[in-house]
């Protein structure tokens, strides 16, 4: 039996990581199908120094090796997984190329040629929540990131919402959560009937 890519999407500070950890575990505890939890940028030696140095790189150099990253992720980690039974939990994936790196600014258009040959999602869950409160909780972090700072949760939302539309066009598909008003406990909830 292959396993389920289950990709979470959403601006930064939405809950991306609360909801894909909780919903590893969930999945994980059912016993149906082991779960491996992971993130991109990946944890590889690349991976981590995408996360350092996203200050030194931009535009498209950046596009081009975070595309690199999610493509060797890809054939060392997540097909193995898959290919073994597993179900896997990602937190960011091609969504958030399609954002960042417009906030970067490249096209969809460019962006989505770099990234075009990755392996569908199975499951993909896109979270929005009111932008004061996404602000908010970035306040709370302290510094932000280089590409925190050139947008806004505003931004992000609404180009979330085209690269969602776009990839649609592409045949994906996406489940749509707005987190307003719901507690985490909810927001996995939802979640989970879109897998089960």
């Amino acid at each position: 039996m292959t396993g389920l890519l289950i990709v979470i999407e959403g601006p930064n500070g939405v809950g991306k990581t609360t909801l894909a950890e909780a919903l590893a575990r969930d999945l994980a505890a059912d016993g149906q199908q082991p779960v491996h939890a992971t993130t991109q940028p990946s944890g590889t030696d690349l991976g981590r120094y995408l996360r350092a140095s996203e200050g030194a790189l931009q535009g498209r150099a950046l596009a081009l090796a975070l595309a690199a990253d999610r493509y060797h992720q890809l054939t060392s980690e997540i097909e193995p997984e898959l290919a073994a039974g597993h179900h896997v939990v990602i937190d960011r994936y091609v969504h958030s190329s399609l954002v960042l790196q417009r906030i970067d600014g490249l096209s969809l258009e460019e962006i989505w040629t770099y990234n075009q040959y990755v392996l569908m999602p199975d499951v993909t869950i896109c979270l929005d929540a009111d932008p004061e409160v996404i602000t908010h909780r970035l306040d709370q972090r302290g510094r932000r990131s280089r590409l925190e700072a050139a947008g806004t949760p505003q931004l992000e939302s609404t180009y979330y919402a085209e690269a969602c539309a776009f990839l649609t066009q592409r045949g994906w598909h996406h489940h749509m959560i707005d987190t307003r008003d719901l507690t985490p406990d909810e927001v996995l909830a939802s979640s989970l009937q879109f897998i089960h």
